[in-house]
């Protein structure tokens, strides 16, 4: 089917003809200047075409077996010594806190003002008849259609491997004689098809192939949405080069990247969940099913620290006075969506005294760097596998540093530190081997759009999570750790089938949580039924308030997976900035699967969780996938007429909310700390109907003290008031502490400021406006619905302040609001 692709759309484009060629390993080769906000440098692409290359076993176990033992022993890649300006030598010195900018000399670019030198070949080809025919089945040269947006490229070559030393070892020739296109193709499948034992040699491979010559330009033309390269007389992907050389720039304004200052006042950038993924950061396939690695080397000014997409804990490099390197990889093939980077002046949080995090340390760093005991077999494609490992299996709490800004060191050490540990280890006891083998925790600036992102091997957290006590940073970080095996380890095929990352996620946080906690299992089921009670308020509200097309899970229905002949897809309301604050695919997937847990039986459903991660691990799913493996593992007796085709219609395919949901909503008995929370409500109501004065003393109420999630609860059935003097507003500012918090309460209290026109608490609106970014986007509409002056004035005065800052989706959607 051939989709035709609008740029203006709502809809996002992935053009990418994944089809006919794919992406097997990325090489990037970086410089990040934060004076002029700009990473340029290189990216080495290695392709595979569609007529998946055989390997030659023999040819394989000659090129392992020519090595010595120890470069097919797990550890970390030599250097490859073809270039003394991207060693990789590593160093235990790291400083990570002194600023300064590192001077850089001119770089011999081929276009200063990054316009693309292609683009007025005598061939004069447009984009448009590039993309006429990228399958060329006629007489058309073939081209490779890359997902590439906001970028400056500035020229494309083919990368000659047959320089490499030792690259005879690759082909049938005990020395390369003549070298052709064929041949230096034959070279790259053989090693994109290494073993995965030999995954040490093959990143070697791939460092010294990325640095070989050029051997000629390739034509190519950018058009907003996609780059597109092909060679004079290649009309097949098999004739296509299979390494291929990008120098380019990003440009301070690209989408995948925010250039910003940290809480510390000090610059910083890093990528953004944002709906362009990382096509603004480098050319890339972005459809889910381009699989691939990566190695990557960044430079940046000494006083920086680089965290990125890793499985080595990387340590920096100093290359000359004021500017270092970092270098990272990654074995487990992984789409080009879940790269990161973040750049700035990190400070590595510890706790002052011995903690489990210590004794982690100790255990196996890396599935790479043990040996491998086969203790399954695994139905993804080849690669370094945890849960092939026997001491991976056994790590409960995985290696993990933590980085912020200096100033948030105490805020860190009095809660993010101490919650790792046990949420890794509840993580474990429910679904077993961690996927990754190491983990990185950042705080990310305060203009980060939303409360957490899981990357490989890397998460970000919002500022706002470490206020109050330890419930929201605690279940944050059990939603992310889950997004580890739901989202990372098993991704969506098609991206609109988004509840199958952020549902289980939802999920899962309360069951990590609650065995994070130790909870009896009395008390875990109470906090759970409290924190279902507060989703089915919030997705009641979402029903209100969201369009109903944006409402249902599974918007392609019977043509979800389905892309053009050439791979090219669109992602339905991709490109709708009010898409990334709706919760419907949270909450929706969350509701079903509990639903699910609770008509089998928790031990049954989680027993058949911990199969499927087991079986679908390394792999891309959909819905049906899950569905009807669920389905066929459960018993008959239990399934009482669910099919995967009825779960399709009441919960997936349908807007609004499930039937079975609003039969189970209605039925079920409202939890004691509900009704604990309704008993402080009514207390509470006849406080406010008090007269101002008094003429004989009243008892005053006594108030239970109350769980942060009851909390939410209180403020919420507050907000159904109709009024609420400004008495009773400071008294339950003063009787709960409101200031002090956590965001998830103190929006709430906002709100109730908001709506009652308090004014003595206006300054709790703007502080939570400026510092809780993440959150604070509705609380902008709740302002400017009241049509009260002042409140207005309020809202702009706070988005002037932070506009700059602010992420460009969220800003768009305030400025909406505001004017």
């Amino acid at each position: 089917m051939d989709i035709q692709l609008d740029p203006a759309r709502d809809d996002l484009p992935l053009m990418a003809n994944t089809s006919h060629i794919l992406v097997k390993h990325y090489v990037l080769d970086l410089d990040v200047d934060f004076e002029s906000q700009v990473i340029e440098g290189t990216i080495v692409l290695f392709l595979e075409d569609g007529n998946r290359f055989k390997k030659q076993n023999s040819s394989i176990e000659e090129a392992c077996q020519s090595e010595s033992n120890k470069a097919c022993k797990f550890g970390m890649p030599e250097p490859c010594h073809i270039s003394v300006t991207n060693a990789r030598t590593f160093s235990s010195e790291m400083e990570y806190n002194d600023f300064a900018i590192c001077s850089k000399g001119e770089k011999d670019t081929p276009d200063k003002d990054g316009n693309h030198d292609n683009q007025e070949h005598a061939s004069g080809i447009s984009s448009s008849k590039y993309c006429c025919d990228t399958g060329n089945h006629g007489s058309e040269d073939f081209v490779l259609v890359l997902d590439c947006c906001d970028l400056s490229v500035l020229k494309v070559e083919e990368v000659d491997v047959a320089a490499v030393p030792g690259m005879e070892k690759f082909t049938r020739s005990p020395k390369l004689t003549v070298v052709s296109e064929e041949l230096r193709n034959q070279i790259v499948r053989e090693l994109v098809t290494l073993p995965a034992d030999c995954w040490r040699e093959q990143l070697d491979y791939y460092a010294c192939c990325s640095q070989a010559p050029g051997c000629g330009e390739l034509l190519f033309d950018t058009d907003s949405w996609s780059l597109q390269i092909r060679k004079t007389g290649a009309q097949t992907a098999t004739d296509f080069p299979h390494a291929i050389r990008i120098w380019y720039k990003t440009k301070p304004e690209g989408r995948s990247v925010t250039w910003t200052s940290d809480q510390s006042d000090r610059p910083c950038v890093y990528t953004v969940g944002s709906p362009i993924n990382n096509r603004a950061l480098f050319p890339c396939q972005e459809p889910p099913v381009a699989m691939s690695t990566w190695q990557a080397t960044v430079r940046a000014a000494a006083s920086f620290v680089v965290l990125m997409s890793g499985e080595n804990f990387a340590k920096p490099t100093q290359l000359w006075e004021g500017c270092s390197s970092w270098y990272y990889y990654v074995t487990m093939p992984m789409p080009a969506s879940t790269f990161t980077i973040a750049v700035g002046c990190w400070t590595e949080m510890k706790l002052e005294t011995c903690s489990s995090n210590d004794l982690a340390t100790e255990r196996p760093l890396s599935p790479s760097e043990a040996d491998f005991r086969h203790v399954g077999v695994c139905s993804h494609m080849e690669y370094p596998c945890r849960f092939q490992n026997a001491s991976a299996a056994a790590q409960e709490i995985i290696p993990y540093r933590v980085f912020a800004p200096v100033c948030l060191k105490g805020a860190c050490q009095e809660t993010l530190l101490r919650l790792i540990p046990p949420c890794l280890s509840a993580a474990h006891s429910v679904l077993g081997t961690h996927p990754f083998s190491r983990l990185d925790v950042l705080i990310v600036p305060a203009n980060f759009p939303s409360l957490g992102m899981a990357s490989p091997h890397i998460m970000f957290l919002s500022q706002s999570i470490l206020t109050g006590r330890s419930h929201l940073c605690g279940t944050r970080l059990c939603h992310e750790i889950a997004h580890a095996w739901f989202g990372l380890a098993i991704g969506a095929r098609d991206w609109t089938e988004e509840w199958l990352s952020e549902g289980f996620a939802t999920h899962l946080e309360d069951v990590f949580w609650a065995a994070a906690q130790q909870l009896d299992p009395r008390e875990a089921r109470e906090q759970q039924e409290l924190r279902a009670c507060l989703r089915w308020r919030r997705l009641q509200d979402e029903m209100r308030c969201s369009p109903e097309e944006m409402q249902v899970l599974r918007p392609s229905k019977d043509k979800t997976g389905h892309t053009s002949d050439s791979g090219a897809s669109v992602i339905k309301q991709g490109l709708n900035p009010e898409k990334i604050f709706m919760q419907v695919h949270y909450l929706k997937g969350y509701f079903l699967l509990r639903f699910l847990a609770k008509r089998f039986g928790d031990e049954t459903y989680f027993s058949f969780l911990r199969k499927f991660v087991h079986t679908f691990h390394g792999q891309l799913i959909l819905s049906q996938d899950f569905l009807q493996m669920l389905l066929e593992n459960i018993p008959e007796e239990k399934r009482l007429e669910l099919s995967v085709e009825n779960i399709y219609q009441d919960w997936l395919e349908s807007s609004g909310i499930p039937k079975p949901l609003q039969r189970e909503r209605r039925a079920e008995a409202e939890c004691g700390l509900a009704r604990q929370v309704r008993a402080e409500v009514t207390k509470w109501i006849q406080v406010n109907r008090r007269p101002r004065k008094r003429k004989r003393r009243v008892k005053e109420e006594v108030f239970e003290k109350l769980l942060p999630d009851q909390l939410v609860l209180l403020l919420e059935h507050l907000l159904e008031q109709k009024t609420l003097s400004p008495r009773t507003l400071q008294s339950l500012q003063r009787t709960y502490h409101l200031h002090d918090q956590d965001a998830e309460v103190r929006h709430r209290w906002c709100e109730l400021i908001v709506k009652h026109k308090f004014t003595k608490a206006y300054n709790s609106v703007e502080r939570f406006l400026q510092e809780d970014q993440a959150m604070g986007v509705y609380l902008y509409g709740e302002l400017m619905v009241s049509e009260d002056a002042r409140q207005q004035q309020l809202a702009r005065r706070c988005f002037e302040r932070t506009k700059e800052q602010m992420d460009r989706s969220s800003a768009q959607v305030v400025a909406e609001m505001l004017f």
